[in-house]
């Protein structure tokens, strides 16, 4: 398929093909570090890929086969995050692009190759799926540059690996392998370097062929249960569940049950 450059910087590449939208973190000279323009194109592309209906699953990815993100672009870190000003609309950059990915009504995946390290990590984390290629390589360096990690990125972390492994990640500030992540939980399955681009590709078909509002849905559900319980909205969760039950995808799933043949859901 062909990706386009998103207009806000070329080192963000997009498309989409058979319902999977692609985004793709392309700055391969330099691992895929990330800047501030790209987190912009981020967020941007995640809410038209929200509102696109031809769009059921996105996948994210970087370019070149070395990295997925090697984490952010430290060159610009005198200009775009070199006094309290300007750390304070980095971060906000970086949040509305992770906020993006995960808030975004359709499941994503994370396709995982190389270097996913700092920046990286939390796009990674801020999708629902990670699938990790072995030569995968996970870190977040913080410790290393002296830089704070704000609340939410930590708590996103740790509802993942728990606080044992998230202490572990950024006291030691060292870079983890695909199978240690997999042990952490950090990772739902890793593969064989050659087979990610069609273990991601089966994934996704995969999910495209079932209800779209079922898995939004759970989608919301999660969401919902990883909040405080004083925060958590129990009326959404029985909207998203009552909507399935009337829709026209659920007598479609029935009746293909019954007649032993495969569903065609449309999403409504």
């Amino acid at each position: 398929m062909t990706f386009t450059e998103h207009p806000l910087t070329p080192k963000i590449l997009f498309g989409k093909s058979d319902h999977v939208g692609w985004i793709i973190f392309n700055n391969p000279d330099r691992h895929n570090a990330i800047g501030f323009s790209m987190w912009q194109a981020i967020a941007a592309l995640t809410s038209d890929f929200d509102k696109d209906p031809d769009i059921r699953v996105v996948v994210t990815r970087g370019a070149g086969g070395k990295a997925y993100v090697s984490g952010a672009d430290i060159s610009e870190f005198d200009d775009k995050r070199g006094d309290k000003q300007a750390i304070e609309m980095y971060n906000q950059t970086s949040k509305q692009a992770t906020d993006g990915l995960q808030r975004l009504s359709k499941p994503t995946i994370a396709m995982i190759e190389g270097y996913c390290i700092g920046g990286g990590l939390a796009l990674a984390l801020a999708c629902d799926i990670r699938i990790a290629a072995q030569n995968s390589r996970f870190g977040v360096p913080a410790a290393k540059l002296g830089l704070g990690y704000e609340y939410e990125g930590v708590k996103t972390l740790m509802d993942i690996v728990g606080p044992s492994f998230t202490k572990e990640i950024f006291y030691t500030a060292r870079q983890f392998n695909a199978v240690e992540a997999a042990q952490m939980g950090l990772v739902n399955r890793v593969v064989a370097t050659e087979e990610l681009n069609r273990e991601v590709l089966q994934y996704a078909h995969t999910i495209v062929e079932n209800a779209p509002l079922t898995i939004s849905s759970i989608k919301t559900i999660v969401a919902e249960a990883l909040k405080e319980e004083s925060r958590r909205d129990r009326q959404l969760c029985d909207k998203v569940v009552n909507r399935c039950f009337a829709s026209s995808d659920y007598i479609e799933g029935r009746q293909a049950f019954m007649q032993k043949r495969k569903p065609v859901f449309l999403g409504k």
